[in-house]
Parts: structure tokens; C-alpha cells; sequence
């Protein structure tokens, strides 16, 4: 079981840390940019971190993998509670004690999505794939900011990209309906018949309900 933190240690962090804010040359509000907007800090905050990762020693008996873990499980707890600030200070937590972390350069991407920075999140997502290429999930990740940036540039590029890294994902999941359905999309903007009928079928045959009808219907309409 993972032992819980207690109250005071937390409160001797921020009290670190908000002391270090007031100080002129500490740089504000790092916490909230992935890899602590890889700044120098202050030796105010230098010395929270010290503090933080004595106190996580303490609690998860000097393993900071398994610390790094848990910091990970309470950013994602976040990011699905929609608080994007306390996502992103929990994941740079879990960096701090882990700079291996894959799953961590995997939120920091995910976070960096929700403000539509997406190639700043391709960065991140390719770090977490050169940390561990058996996540599905990160292939998909990153298919959808390279799709994100096809919607944005009309860069046809960035389509065929966004397709590889689903190829990918479903090379690692071969059984998601979901994915299939992502690549049938793609193939449609294409309108190219026989790939996006190749995927629908493949979908159909997982969950015929995953393919979204309008994407159907463009398939339906293509020439031969």
C-alpha cells in the first residue's frame, strides 16, 4: 500500500515554496510548466526540493520509483478532475523523483494539449516513447496532437503522421475498436476508399458502433 503523506510535510513545502516566490530572484511560477520550465532555480527552491524529496525518503523508505508512481497516479487523479494546475505540479513532483518516468512526459503532453500547444507536446511524447514504447495510449496521444496540427495547417504531413502512430497503437492493441475507427477517420479525409474500407471493416467487426456515422457516410460517398 502506498503510505500517505502527511499534512505536514505538505505544509513545510509550500511554506518553502511560497517564501521562495517572494524572493527577487527565485523565477515564479514554475511549477506550473512542465520540467519546471527546465529554469535555474533559486536556492530557495532548491532547498524545497530537497525538503520534498527527505520527506518522500521518509514515507516510501528511499525507493523513488515507487514514490515518483504515486505522485504520477494523484497528477492523472487531477487531470481527469479537470485541474490542469494541480495536474501539472504533481507530474513535475514525480519528475523530480523520477526524471525516468515515461508516464510522466506522457501527462506533461496531455497537459500541454489541453492549451493547444501541440507541437511542444509531440516533444514530450516522443520522450516518453524513447523512455517506453509499449504504451498504446502514448501512440495514440501523439497521433491526435499530429492530427491536431493537420486540422490546424492543412499539412498533409502531419495526417500521414498522425496514421503511423495509430498503426502503431494498434500494433500494441490490437483489439480496440477505438483506434481502428481513428485510422478509418484519417483514411477518409484521404478519400482514399479502399484504406478507410480495409479499417471500417476491421472496426465493424470490433464494435460496429465506434465509427462515427458521419465518417461512414463520407466513406459510403467515395469513388472507387
Amino acid at each position: 500500500m502506498i503510505p500517505y503523506i502527511k499534512t505536514s510535510a505538505f505544509m513545510l513545502v509550500v511554506m518553502l515554496f511560497t517564501s521562495c516566490v517572494s524572493s527577487t530572484d527565485c523565477p515564479p511560477g514554475i511549477n506550473l510548466l512542465p520540467l519546471y520550465g527546465k529554469v535555474k532555480k533559486c536556492s530557495a527552491q532548491l532547498q524545497s526540493d530537497r525538503e520534498f524529496l527527505k520527506e518522500c525518503d521518509k514515507n516510501f523508505n528511499s525507493d523513488r520509483k515507487k514514490a515518483s508512481a504515486y505522485y504520477t497516479e494523484r497528477a492523472w487523479s487531477y487531470f481527469y478532475s479537470q485541474k490542469p494546475d494541480t495536474s501539472m505540479m504533481r507530474f513535475n513532483q514525480a519528475w523530480l523523483l523520477d526524471s525516468l518516468n515515461a508516464d510522466v512526459f506522457w501527462g506533461f503532453g496531455n497537459l500541454l494539449g489541453l492549451q493547444k500547444k501541440y507541437k511542444e507536446s509531440l516533444v514530450l511524447y516522443n520522450h516518453s516513447l524513447r523512455l517506453n514504447a509499449s504504451n498504446p495510449k502514448v501512440w495514440e496521444a501523439t497521433a491526435i496532437a499530429y492530427a491536431q496540427l493537420f486540422f490546424q495547417t492543412k499539412d498533409v504531413g502531419n495526417l500521414n503522421k498522425s496514421i503511423d502512430f495509430l498503426k502503431g497503437a494498434v500494433k500494441l492493441d490490437a483489439k480496440s475498436p477505438r483506434l481502428y475507427a481513428e485510422i478509418t477517420a484519417a483514411y477518409s479525409y484521404f478519400n482514399q476508399k479502399d484504406s478507410a474500407g480495409k479499417y471500417l471493416k476491421i472496426t465493424d467487426q470490433l464494435n460496429p458502433k465506434a465509427v462515427d456515422p458521419q465518417v461512414r457516410k463520407v466513406i459510403m460517398g467515395m469513388k472507387p
